[in-house]
């Protein structure tokens, strides 16, 4: 008999000690072995039957006539007779052994089994070998009590022990149902599927072997899946790369009797075992549909997943939606909760034409509908991950005749006037759905358009005063969405809820940044920056003193930064920027702007990498800044009259001018006047003044073309009409921001950028050193013919002085002109 050894090897194991001697006339001449059917030949002589028949045919094989193996006398027949007396008594010498054999075998696993390895490792044997012999001695082992005692033996110390007790109960329990019973009691299925969780190999084989025989017994399957993390083992176990494809297979099969409970398909659905649980949904009744959705409902499915369902059960589903039970469709439709928040299962989802039955029972009103609350709020949730799936929606219809899908006019009034008729829930979830159907341009205008014809705007505007912190969020996104199609209309309608945003921006809350602060200052950021009354409405209500000092106190790390900083910083620095767009409006709000320090904050702000919006808005706010410097700025007396200066080369810049030669201490070389960042917003006057150049002139190099627009267009104001030109020019030198703009021309990245790049090179120009150097660089020229050539009207014209100053184009005189005209 095999055993495995301390280091799982195996190894002869003797049953000799339990084994009485047989009598010589049991034995086999031939096999030397006790007979099992002994048969009796012509000469008296008495063999195993398979022994006797093998050696006739040797016999015969040979060419030979048969003869007696033990006279090799010839033999006239090969009749053989059972010899049914003689098989009767080794039957009852073996039935007698056995028994005795088998007590001593008993009392050597009883008696201090772990005092002597050897005996009990023998004993467990003799079991093995017996029930292997006789499947009726499986019944008179469980009669003497043996299967208890190997039981216990899985929890031995010696692995050798634990890993014959696997092997022996295996082979009692195989096909025999009561011994199976016997062994299911108490802890031992507990204990056995312990084995699945070591780390030996063997021991977890053997364990999985013997719970697919035991899992054969419906009684004890059953109690197989009870115990807790059973069958997570045995699906990791089934689905192993590294297990022995003996043991994944035994775990398969255990599995799938396991799948005759429905509660054992819940488990392994939570285990990623989906499949039993989708092919009983496919394939049972009524209440086992029901019961299978019910389980589905409740699982939180992997992505992936998610699709494998909706494939293979999505249809399913929809039927029941549209013909199902009350109770039928409630689970289907917390299934399909789940199932749809996927994009790609969502969007099988709508193949299998979920959207119709989905919306008819959102819509439907009155005690006939037979439709609770509870299941709208479901609805609305599925309804809003459809829509967030990207899917195209105007060309699902939801009627047969196609006439009407969930962008039609109709149906988003009603949308409209099912949200302000429901409960909280609800009404969150369809502002979602709204929100989703208006973040995409293709479907935005619909809504835009269903929702100025319904007169919804002040309905909607009114949920910024909801209690539920969701509702107030959804509205401030849709109303975000809508904006820039109906800015005006929102704009006037949220006069009397400024307040109420502002508290929320101003709301220190836990110290951290709120989806809702995020929302509602990005809302206020979208809106029209032109409007003047807007405008005026916010300054009064302090919101721009607000923000500058929120900024300020993100900037300092004084606010905990999470995922919404970025949006809120975004959003402020857009309504700032509004305050610099009307600055001629009103001299009080210069006033708050040199107070707010705005200028250095934009200045600070324009180098956020990585926040295109906020770099975007902090240049477009410093030209707007910029622009107002010449009014600001302290004009002295003038100074009297110096020699002229030169231009260095290299696109050098100004080092001595005859305004500098006489200029007073402290006087703006661009604005002529005394200037400061702060106070007269210059961007060129020393400092931070100076970095201000700096800043911009590194934006120029980004990725994005309307952040190198917005920068261009701040650094222009240093080069543009009411100023000295030609030192604002110097300014950008110092600043190494020459040559950036010459490369801006060249690469001609948009038209818009062109544009500006063509109109501050020609500015650059006029310095007529820099001219004379830029003249020998063939690509500036060539820049400056293409904007000449294919540019609009203002652009040629710009390019064209542009080309002049190069010489690329004679500068004719006027009186050549003149002369030109005369007839």
């Amino acid at each position: 008999m095999m055993a495995r050894n301390s280091d799982g090897e195996l190894e002869e194991q003797s049953t000799e000690g339990y084994q009485e001697a047989a009598f010589e006339a049991f034995m086999c001449p031939l096999t030397k072995q006790v007979m099992q059917d002994p048969v009796t030949i012509e000469t008296g002589q008495t063999f195993e039957r398979e022994a006797i028949l093998k050696w006739f045919r040797e016999c015969r094989d040979n060419g030979r006539r048969p003869t007696c193996p033990l006279t090799q006398r010839e033999l006239r027949t090969t009749d053989i007779n059972p010899s049914i007396a003689l098989r009767n008594v080794i039957d009852e010498w073996r039935a007698r052994n056995d028994e005795k054999d088998l007590d001593k075998a008993c009392n050597a696993l009883r008696l201090h089994p772990e005092d002597d390895e050897d005996d009990t490792l023998r004993a467990m044997a003799y079991i093995s070998q017996i029930c292997q012999r006789s499947g009726a001695k499986k019944n008179l082992v469980r009669a003497q009590g043996i299967i208890s005692t190997l039981a216990d033996l899985l929890k031995s110390s010696s692995r050798r022990v634990r890993l014959k007790s696997l092997q022996v109960l295996r082979t009692v329990v195989e096909d025999n149902d009561q011994n199976k019973e016997e062994l299911g009691k108490g802890d031992t299925v507990r204990t056995i599927i312990k084995f699945l969780s070591n780390e030996n190999i063997q021991e977890r084989e053997l364990a999985v072997s013997l719970l697919y025989e035991l899992s054969e017994y419906e009684p004890v399957c059953e109690r197989i899946g009870a115990v807790y993390g059973a069958i997570l083992l045995l699906v990791g176990m089934g689905s192993s790369k590294s297990e022995n494809m003996m043991a994944v297979e035994k775990a398969e099969k255990t599995l799938k009797n396991l799948e005759k409970y429905d509660t054992n398909i819940k488990q392994m659905a939570e285990n990623g075992r989906l499949q039993p649980l989708l092919t009983k949904l496919l394939q049972g009744g009524p209440e086992v549909q029901v019961t299978m959705v019910e389980y589905l409902g409740e699982l939180a499915l992997a992505n992936d997943v998610k699709v494998v369902v909706a494939e293979q059960v999505g249809t399913l589903l929809v039927s029941i939606i549209k013909t199902g039970g009350l109770p039928a469709r409630e689970a289907t439709l917390k299934a399909m909760r789940e199932m749809s928040s996927n994009e790609l299962s969502a969007k099988i989802l709508l193949q299998a034409g979920i959207l119709p039955p989905l919306v008819k029972d959102l819509f439907s009103v009155g005690a006939s509908s037979h439709f609770p609350m509870r299941l709208k709020e479901v609805s609305a949730t599925i309804l809003a991950n459809l829509v967030a799936s990207g899917a195209s929606f105007r060309s699902i219809p939801l009627d047969d005749a196609g006439r009407q899908t969930l962008l039609s006019e109709d149906v988003v009034h009603s949308l409209l006037h099912l949200i302000s008729n429901t409960g909280p829930a609800v009404e969150c979830k369809l502002l979602n759905v709204l929100v989703g159907l208006t973040s995409s341009p293709d479907t935005a205008q619909d809504v835009v358009s269903a929702i100025k014809s319904s007169g919804a705007t002040i309905s909607l505007i009114q949920f910024l005063e909801a209690a539920h912190r969701e509702i107030r969020v959804e509205s401030l996104k849709l109303l975000r969405n809508v904006s820039p199609y109906m800015g005006a209309e929102l704009a006037d309608a949220l006069g009397g809820h400024l307040s109420s945003l502002l508290r929320v921006i101003s709301d220190p809350g836990a110290g951290g940044v709120t989806e809702e602060q995020a929302a509602a200052v990005g809302l206020l950021g979208d809106l029209p920056e032109r409007d003047s009354k807007l405008t005026r409405q916010l300054f009064e209500l302090g919101a721009f003193g607000t923000l500058s000092t929120k900024l300020a106190e993100l900037r300092r790390g004084a606010i905990r930064g999470n995922r919404y900083t970025t949006p809120l910083t975004e959003g402020m620095v857009k309504v700032m920027y509004r305050l610099t767009c009307m600055l001629q409006e009103a001299p009080e709000y210069v006033e708050f702007a040199r107070e707010a320090a705005l200028a250095p904050l934009f200045v600070e702000l324009v180098q956020v990498n990585g926040q295109d919006a906020v770099q975007l808005y902090s240049a477009l706010a410093l030209e707007k800044l910029s622009l107002e410097t010449r009014n600001l700025t302290v004009i002295p007396d003038p100074p009297p009259p110096a020699p002229s200066g030169f231009l260095c080369a290299c696109f050098g810049v100004p080092s001595s001018t005859g305004a500098a030669a006489g200029r007073p201490v402290g006087v703006c070389r661009v604005h002529g006047g005394f200037c400061s960042l702060r106070e007269s917003f210059c961007l060129a006057e020393g400092g931070a003044g100076g970095k201000a150049v700096e800043r911009l002139v590194a934006c120029l190099d980004h990725l994005n073309p309307e952040v190198v627009e917005a920068a261009l267009a701040a650094l222009a104001t240093l080069v543009g009409d009411g100023v000295e030109a030609a030192e604002g020019v110097g300014v950008l030198g110092d600043a190494d921001g020459l040559r950036p703009v010459v490369d801006i021309l060249v690469e001609n990245r948009t038209e818009a950028l062109r544009r500006r790049a063509v109109w501050v090179v020609e500015r650059i120009l006029r310095v007529e050193d820099i001219a004379q150097e830029v003249a020998a660089d063939q690509t500036v020229a060539s820049a400056l013919v293409e904007a000449y050539r294919n540019g609009d009207p203002r652009t040629r014209h710009t390019a064209e002085r542009a080309l002049r100053h190069l010489d690329r184009i004679p500068n004719f005189s006027s009186a050549f002109h003149a002369q030109a005209r005369r007839p």
